[in-house]
C-alpha cells in the first residue's frame, strides 16, 4: 500500500508539473501544493486539543539574561528605605559570590507608580506597559533551577537544565499543528546562535522553530538563510525538488514508518511555500504610519524591538501558533544604572504597542502573551574591583514574569517574594508550572501530551508541573 502510495503522489505531482508548463503559473502552483498539504497526514494539520481551549497562539517576549524584577514589577519598600546597608541575609554557601565581598543592598532605580483602575504597581521606566495595567497578570514568585544562563535559559524554553529536550514552542507545534500551511508553525525572531532554545530534539524535525535573524533592520539581507534560489526559476526549483520527494518518498515506503523522514519531506515542501509568503510577511512597508508609529518603528531606540513586536503580531494573526521574539540586553551585572532604563527605552514602546495592536484587532483574547527572562537579579549590589558602576547578580530564587490575553485575568499580581525581593515565599510559580499553564490555555494537558523517545514517554514537565488556576479567567 505504501508503494502504491508513493506511485500515486508522483503521479498527481507530475500532472500539476503538467498544468504548470501549460501556463498554470508558479503562484498558482504553490497555492495547489499549499492546499494538498492540508490533510490529515500531514504532521502540520490541525489538531484538536485535548479540552476547549482559552488560547489559540502564543507570543512569548523573551528578555535575554534576566531583568531586575526588584527595579520593575515586584516594589519592596524596605529595600527602597535600607538601600546602601549592609545586606540582612545569608547568601547561599553554594552559589558563586564574585563581586559580593562589599555587597549593600541596592533599592529600585525608579520610582514605582499605581497603574490602571487596578493600581498595579509598575516601575517608572514602563510608562507605555503600564497603560495595560488591567490587561497583565504579573507573577511575583516565580523560580528556576539554576543561575547560570545556560541551563537557565534550556529550562525555559525546554523543560530541562541539562538533557537536549523539545522547545515549548516545538511541543505546542506538535500538539496542535498550524492554520497556516504556508508558513511555519513556530517562528523565532532574531534568537541568535541559541538553536538549542528552539529545536525539536527527538519531536519530528518539521516542528523546530524557524529562526529569523533579521527583521528588515538589515535591507537586502534574507531574513531566513538558503530561503531562495535566485538562480533558478521557481518551475525548475519545484521539479528539482519533486524530483528528491520521489527519493525520500520510496525510502519511506521501504521502512514503512519513520518520523525523521516524514518530518523532512514536510519540511522541504513548506521551505518551498515559504519562498513566496515570507518574503510578504518581512515587509512592513504595507503596515500604516499610525502602526510604525505604535511600535516605534523607525525611531532609533525602538526601531528593532518595534519590528519584531509588530512581526510577531503579523505572524500571529497569520494563524503561527508559537512566535517568540528574542530581546537581548538584560543582563546588567555591571552599570545597571544606565543599562536598565536603555534596555526598558528600547523595549517599553514596542511592547505595549504589540499589546495594543492585539486588543485593538480582537486578537488579545485569544493569543497569549508571556513575558519572561531565565531568571531574575538580586537585591543587592554586585561590584567589581575595576568598575566602578554597581550591577546585580542572577537570582533564580524568586523574580518575575507577566502573562496577558488568551484566558489570564489582567491587572492582578500573583505570589510574592520577600521584604527585600530575593526568595520567593508566597504562591511560588516554578518554571514547570509556567509550562503546564501555558499548554493548559491552549487545551492541552500537560501530562498527556507525551512523545515516545528511548524507550518511554517524555513531556514537556517531565514528571512536574502544576497548572496556575489561580490567575485564569
Amino acid at each position: 500500500m505504501n508503494r502504491e502510495r508513493a506511485v500515486n503522489e508522483l503521479l498527481s505531482r507530475r500532472q500539476l508539473l503538467r498544468s504548470a508548463s501549460c501556463g498554470f503559473g508558479s503562484v498558482a502552483l504553490a497555492a495547489l501544493l499549499a492546499e494538498r498539504a492540508r490533510t490529515e497526514d500531514s504532521p502540520l494539520a490541525v489538531k484538536s486539543p485535548h479540552f476547549r481551549p482559552r488560547a489559540k497562539r502564543v507570543i512569548f517576549l523573551y528578555l535575554l539574561g534576566g531583568p531586575s524584577q526588584v527595579d520593575l514589577f515586584d516594589y519592596k519598600p524596605r529595600l527602597a528605605k535600607q538601600s546602601g546597608e549592609r545586606i540582612p541575609f545569608s547568601l547561599p554557601k553554594s552559589e558563586v559570590t564574585v563581586g559580593l565581598d562589599k555587597t549593600r543592598l541596592l533599592g529600585p532605580l525608579e520610582n514605582f507608580s499605581h497603574r490602571g483602575e487596578s493600581g498595579l504597581l509598575l516601575s517608572d521606566m514602563l510608562p507605555h506597559l503600564g497603560q495595560h495595567a488591567d490587561d497583565i497578570c504579573i507573577l511575583r514568585g516565580m523560580q528556576s533551577d539554576s543561575l547560570n544562563h545556560a541551563p537557565a535559559q534550556i529550562l525555559l524554553h525546554c523543560g530541562s537544565t541539562t538533557e537536549f529536550w523539545p522547545s515549548m514552542g516545538s511541543w505546542v507545534s506538535y500538539g496542535l499543528g498550524t492554520e497556516n500551511h504556508d508558513l511555519p508553525s513556530y517562528i523565532t525572531l532574531k534568537p541568535g546562535s541559541r538553536s538549542r532554545d528552539y529545536g525539536s530534539a527527538f519531536l519530528p524535525s518539521i516542528y523546530q522553530g524557524t529562526a529569523l535573524q533579521n527583521v528588515g533592520e538589515e535591507p537586502g539581507t534574507a531574513p531566513i538563510r538558503h530561503l531562495g534560489d535566485p538562480g533558478l526559476p521557481a518551475r525548475l526549483q519545484r521539479r528539482r525538488l519533486d524530483f528528491l520527494q520521489t527519493l525520500n518518498r520510496r525510502k519511506l515506503a521501504r521502512l514503512q514508518s519513520d518520523r525523521e523522514m516524514e518530518g523532512l519531506i514536510e519540511s522541504f515542501e513548506l521551505a518551498f511555500r515559504m519562498q513566496t509568503e515570507t518574503p510578504k510577511f518581512i515587509d512592513l512597508s504595507t503596515e500604516s504610519r499610525a502602526t510604525h508609529e505604535l511600535y516605534g518603528i523607525g525611531e532609533e531606540h525602538t526601531d528593532i524591538a518595534g519590528r519584531q513586536c509588530l512581526l510577531a503580531r503579523r505572524f500571529a494573526e497569520a494563524g503561527v501558533r508559537f512566535v517568540e521574539v528574542t530581546l537581548a540586553g538584560w543582563d546588567h551585572h555591571l552599570a545597571i544604572a544606565r543599562g536598565l532604563p536603555q534596555k526598558c527605552a528600547e523595549t517599553d514602546r514596542p511592547i505595549a504597542g504589540l499589546l495594543t495592536d492585539l486588543k485593538h484587532r480582537g486578537l488579545l483574547d485569544d493569543t497569549l502573551v508571556l513575558c519572561s527572562g531565565e531568571f531574575g537579579r538580586t537585591p543587592h549590589s554586585q561590584l567589581f574591583p575595576d568598575s566602578t558602576e554597581v550591577g546585580r547578580e542572577h537570582n533564580h530564587h524568586g523574580f518575575s514574569a507577566w502573562l496577558a490575553g488568551g484566558g489570564v485575568r489582567g491587572g492582578m499580581t500573583h505570589g510574592s517574594t520577600d521584604d527585600f525581593g530575593f526568595f520567593a515565599v508566597d504562591d511560588k510559580v516554578h518554571i514547570h508550572d509556567l509550562h503546564a499553564t501555558t499548554l493548559h490555555l491552549l487545551g492541552l494537558d500537560h501530562e498527556r501530551l507525551t512523545y515516545r523517545h528511548a524507550g518511554r514517554d517524555f513531556r514537556l514537565t517531565d514528571v512536574y508541573g502544576r497548572v496556575v488556576h489561580e490567575i485564569l479567567t
